[in-house]
Formats: structure tokens, C-alpha cells, sequence
């Protein structure tokens, strides 16, 4: 039975209980509760377990079922996205958008991808970005960013989007292949915790693009990530097929949905 949301965040040895119940749709939460940067909410039940999680920042994150509740927490939170398990994110949506602006784009069906064994090597350059990077990755960031979401970073808060650049790549959550001054492929983690590290913004540069050189990059990405983790993950735009078959063809496979609200 489901009790009370509480109003203030739960023990951080609850919160990773929870998330441990599903390491991988719940990285995001984990790590930033690990990190102590989580603003949660929670329902719990007769015996104080949370049976669903709210994250309210920047983006609003549910988990869990009976995420309606959350909803009045996703409309003071303002977020700029709501993202998550598709069905906790029907059931926080429908409880808040009549309350809240309309999303700006909507993105339901969502693939994650997970990988839990080693492809065979990609035999790329590929290899944690540095700060003398960070000039380089800045506009390809900014370009995977733009592809990905609609939005240009650099014109909504440019210095920003280099702090967090920067960020990424001092947090060692920044990899890159370069050639030539060209990024042949680069990407980041999201979230990563003792379960699974997600993965994000995985990009070519255009004029590289057609080689192969994203297959190959993942390639020898997820094998330095699975000496270190069990799982390799990240979710997907569904229409987006091209980066799906470079997931498939390197041994990932589909499991839940996501469903993301772009305000």
C-alpha cells in the first residue's frame, strides 16, 4: 500500500535501495543521489520502502509507480525537461499538464540499449578528453546537443555550457577519438554508478560521418567502460534508426522505454 509523499528528501541508503531494484532505468538517480546533488521526493509504503522516486531540478525525473503524486513538485520545479520510465512519466504528465506549459517537443518510445559483454575492438584512437580538449569539444558538445534536443547551448547560456563541458571532462565522464584535429567520435556518461554507466551525446563530426567510425568508437568505448561496470547503457529517438543499428551491430540490446518532455 502506498503512503504519504514525503516533504523532505529521503535517507540516501533508502534512495539507493530503491534504485538497486532497477540499476539501470534508475541510474541517473542513483548517481546524483551518490554525488549528493539529488532533490528528491518519494512515495513509501506501510513499512517506509520507496516505491517511487521524484527528482526535481533542471529536469524532473520519476520513477516508480503512482508518480502523480510528484506532480505538484514538477510544476514549481519549472524543469526544462520531465524525463524518465515511459509509464512514470504518463502518470506524472497526466496529473501536471493541464497546470503546466506545453512541452516544446514530446518524445515517447524512447529505446534504452544495454550492453553487458565486451564487443570486439574497434581499434580507434579513442581516449579520455583532457582540459586541452575542452576548446575542441565545446562545439561539438554544443553540435550533439543541438541534434539532439533543438536547441542551441551556446546562444541559450554559452559560458554555461563550457562550465559544464568542463565539468564533464575533469569528472573523467569525457571520451573522444581525434584525428587531424577531427573528432572522429566522442561521447559522455550521464550517470554512472557501481551498476551502469549511461552514456550520452554520442557524435560524429559530418565530414567523418559514412565510415563506420561511431560503430568502431563504441566499440572500444564500451569495452573500457565494462572493465569497470556491468552494464553500458543509454536511451534513443526512436526515429533516429541510424544510431540504432550502430547499437545493434556492436551487441546492444533493447530493453525498456523512455519517454522525455522538452519544455
Amino acid at each position: 500500500m502506498i503512503g504519504v509523499v514525503l516533504a523532505v528528501d529521503p535517507p540516501l541508503d533508502d534512495v539507493l535501495a530503491f534504485c538497486a531494484e532497477a540499476p539501470v532505468e534508475r541510474v541517473f538517480l542513483e548517481d546524483i543521489a551518490r554525488r549528493g546533488l539529488g532533490r528528491f521526493s518519494a512515495l513509501v509504503d506501510e513499512g517506509r520502502r520507496i516505491t517511487a522516486l521524484c527528482h526535481v531540478g533542471a529536469n524532473v525525473v520519476p520513477s516508480g509507480r503512482g508518480c502523480a503524486a510528484f506532480a505538484p513538485a514538477a510544476v514549481r520545479g519549472a524543469a526544462r525537461m520531465i524525463i524518465g520510465e515511459q509509464q512514470a512519466v504518463d502518470e506524472l504528465w497526466a496529473a501536471s499538464e493541464r497546470v503546466m506549459p506545453a512541452p516544446r517537443d514530446d518524445r515517447p518510445g524512447q529505446p534504452v540499449y544495454e550492453l553487458e559483454e565486451p564487443p570486439a575492438p574497434g581499434d580507434t584512437g579513442l581516449r579520455q578528453a583532457t582540459l586541452a580538449d575542452l576548446d575542441l569539444l565545446v562545439p561539438a558538445c554544443a553540435a550533439a546537443h543541438r541534434e539532439e534536443i533543438g536547441i542551441d547551448p551556446l546562444r541559450r547560456d554559452a559560458d554555461g555550457f563550457r562550465w559544464r563541458t568542463r565539468m564533464q571532462i575533469e569528472d573523467g565522464r569525457s571520451w573522444l577519438w581525434l584525428e587531424d584535429g577531427v573528432i572522429r567520435f566522442k561521447a559522455e556518461a550521464s550517470a554512472w554508478t557501481p551498476s551502469a554507466v549511461q552514456l550520452q551525446q554520442v557524435w560524429v563530426d559530418p565530414q567523418s560521418r559514412s565510415r563506420h567510425d561511431a560503430q568502431r568508437g563504441m566499440r572500444d568505448l564500451c569495452r573500457l567502460l565494462l572493465a569497470r561496470v556491468p552494464v553500458v547503457c543509454l536511451f534513443v529517438r526512436p526515429e533516429n534508426v541510424v544510431a540504432m543499428r550502430v547499437y545493434e551491430a556492436i551487441g546492444m540490446r533493447r530493453t525498456i522505454t523512455y519517454r522525455s518532455l522538452i519544455f
